[in-house]
């Protein structure tokens, strides 16, 4: 085989192959025991055919068809071995020559993953934030605990800080007056100096008293979660239904055991501690895995494929796109809320991709280098957990479908590269 390489680009390769004989023949070859199987002739039984028979009878255009694809796919597999190059979309192939069973060449284009050049990720240096749990974590955990087991007592005054109001809310933009999707709702309870609604949302209802209405307007903030009201005005307006004062449980033995299986405010409190430790602790992990990644990724140098990054982006829109439907809007009423075109949205995302696809390569890179791999008996197991969180048989089948199967797998090798990642960081001195 000969094999004439050019690089159209960093990421895109054009390959000029010519087969030699004993591809073509071996192509030949096994088309013409393809064809056998099914192949009847005088005096042999099915299947049994001698081939010099089988490429008598054969239909000629059958048999040359089915031989040049053969031939055509394994030229193209020896040539991305030799090459060392790993396609990541489908190939556009030309034939240039062809002359049946003697003479094959042709010309592909594909793109590529491109030159990775590692960052030296074993001696990567990344602070770990120390996990420390103060008395005030833990009174806050127990202000919560004693706000939810509050008694509601209905008042006729005015509401204050600390109050529960009972309000209906519609929201509308305040310049269009349009109504916004998902900013409405009806007899929500909100805990007035909770936090827990739109940063100035809370201190609008003090002084509230139930059957009172009030409209005022709430600037979003720029970090929002939903990124079609970041900094926003919106116009709200409150019908207070009920102001509640919240009369909270002492804190004593009698309340300890009732939000646990706790004999003292002490114990109720190691555990709250103990809670408090483990989800920090869980954080703290993920937060310095994210930096390792992100610092590995930044100083490697990796050629992105336009294709992946595309991909990526159709992933990312995908899930908005799910969240969006969640939420009761349209497709078109998400863009028109952030005021750009399909395309423009697309555009917004591309950085973005471009990160999580380099992250991605740096990481096959790294899990390549390591010859980390994932056993059948690590696989079986993690398997067996997963359709154990699933009482529903066809769920549990959905996990054994192929795709599924190398998702999980893909992922459980990621995780692995990023323990070993992690390693070498907390050997660093």
């Amino acid at each position: 085989m000969q094999v004439t390489r050019k690089n159209l680009s960093d990421t895109k390769v054009q390959l000029t192959l010519v087969a030699d004989e004993a591809q073509l023949q071996k192509a030949k070859s096994e088309t013409l025991h393809v064809l056998r199987k099914d192949m009847s002739v005088p005096g042999f039984r099915k299947g049994k055919v001698p081939l010099n028979l089988v490429e008598k009878n054969a239909n000629p255009e059958a048999l040359q068809t089915d031989f040049l694809d053969r031939a055509m796919n394994a030229l193209y597999v020896a040539a991305l071995d030799q090459e060392k190059l790993r396609p990541v979309a489908q190939p556009q192939v030309k034939v240039k020559k062809v002359v049946p069973f003697t003479t094959l060449e042709m010309e592909v284009e594909v793109e590529v993953v491109g030159e990775v050049k590692l960052a030296d990720y074993k001696k990567v240096k990344v602070a770990r934030e120390p996990v420390k749990i103060t008395d005030k974590d833990i009174d806050e955990v127990i202000k919560q605990l004693q706000t939810r087991e509050a008694e509601k007592k209905d008042v006729t005054r005015a509401a204050k800080d600390g109050d529960q109001v009972v309000i209906d809310f519609k929201g509308v933009d305040a310049e269009t007056k349009e109504p916004i999707q998902g900013a409405d709702g009806k007899e929500y309870p909100l805990t007035l100096g909770s936090n827990a609604f739109i940063p100035g949302f809370e201190p609008e209802l003090i002084g509230l008293q139930a059957g009172e209405e009030k409209t005022f307007v709430i600037t979003f903030p720029k970090d929002y979660g939903v990124a079609a009201l970041q900094n926003r005005k919106v116009e709200f307006t409150v019908t207070a239904k009920k102001v509640q004062e919240l009369v909270a449980p002492k804190l004593d033995e009698k309340f300890a055991a009732k939000v646990g299986p706790f004999k003292t405010v002490d114990e109720m409190k190691a555990d709250i501690k103990k809670q408090l430790e483990g989800e920090k602790q869980y954080q703290a992990d993920r937060d310095f895995e994210s930096k390792i990644l992100e610092e590995v990724t930044k100083n490697s140098k990796v050629s992105v494929p336009k294709v992946l990054v595309d991909e990526e982006i159709d992933r990312l829109e995908a899930d908005e796109r799910q969240n969006i439907v969640y939420r009761g809007q349209t497709w078109q009423e998400h863009l028109k809320g952030e005021g750009v075109t399909e395309e423009e949205h697309r555009e917004k995302k591309r950085e973005q991709a471009e990160r999580r696809v380099k992250a991605g390569l740096v990481l096959a890179e790294i899990a390549e280098a390591e010859k980390l791999d994932i056993t059948s008996e690590e696989f079986d197991v993690r398997l067996q957990l997963l359709k154990g969180q699933y009482q529903d048989k066809q769920m549990q089948a959905e996990l054994d479908k192929p795709e599924n199967r190398r998702e999980i797998a893909s992922r459980m090798l990621t995780e692995k590269t990023i323990q070993k990642l992690s390693e070498y960081a907390n050997a660093v001195k």
